[in-house]
């Protein structure tokens, strides 16, 4: 398989290179490039395309979020997952509005850092599960993209259900009794059903719509 490409974004020169060191001393990734400033990550991104940006949330020449504004102008598949000293929910909330796909402190142990990337780069978000309902009551569909017939079987709305409480394919497979493929197979019909292309938008078409009326009420 073809190895992780990262593209480290920190303003701090001993942070990023000890982070590189740590990061390619692991098996199947790759540092490609570190950028030092916002300006810089995007240009890097854009040069490299990498599968992973991990990107500092306070940066010279505009910050993590002017970089998340600038990269969501173009079509660059990256995943980007802000690593940052501190975060607070409205953050969190304008960050995965704006694409990122994982958040990790800087203390998070380097072990749990890897899981993260491993995560998003298999299409999945990484973000604190006690702030994941919030975003989802937040977030709101394009209404050209709403349906209000869903058609979902009981075993999908398990699914969703286990999504809006931000879950991993891995652990609703455990919940389920399914293989992580049959969970993924059936997230890519959920999708289908309803117009959404990420777990995101799913859970927040689930709490707007109320398809967990009786399972889950919004805080």
């Amino acid at each position: 398989m073809s190895p992780i490409r990262i593209v480290i974004a920190d303003d701090h020169p001993i942070f990023r290179h000890g982070l590189r060191r740590l990061l390619e001393s692991e098996p199947g990734i790759q540092v490609v490039a570190e950028a030092s400033d916002a300006l810089h990550a995007v240009e890097l991104s854009r040069q490299h395309r990498p599968d992973v940006l991990l990107l500092d949330l306070l940066m010279p020449n505009g910050g993590g979020m002017a970089t998340l504004r600038e990269l969501g102008r173009d079509s660059i598949p990256t995943r980007v997952v802000l690593l940052t000293a501190a975060i607070d929910r409205a953050e969190q909330l304008s960050a995965v509005q704006l694409g990122v796909r994982g958040i990790v402190t800087k203390e998070t142990a380097t072990t749990v850092l890897l899981d993260c990337i491993r995560t998003v780069v298999a299409g999945e978000l990484w973000v604190d599960r006690d702030a994941v309902r919030d975003m989802a009551a937040a977030l709101q569909l394009h209404p050209a993209r709403r349906r209000p017939g869903t058609g979902l079987t009981p075993r999908e709305l398990d699914i969703v259900a286990a999504i809006v409480d931000g879950a991993s394919n891995r652990e609703i497979a455990g919940q389920c009794g399914l293989s992580e493929q049959t969970v993924k197979n059936h997230l890519q019909r959920i999708f289908d059903k309803l117009g959404v292309s990420t777990r995101l938008e799913l859970a927040s078409y689930a709490v707007h719509h109320k398809l967990l009326a009786n399972r889950f009420k919004a805080p």
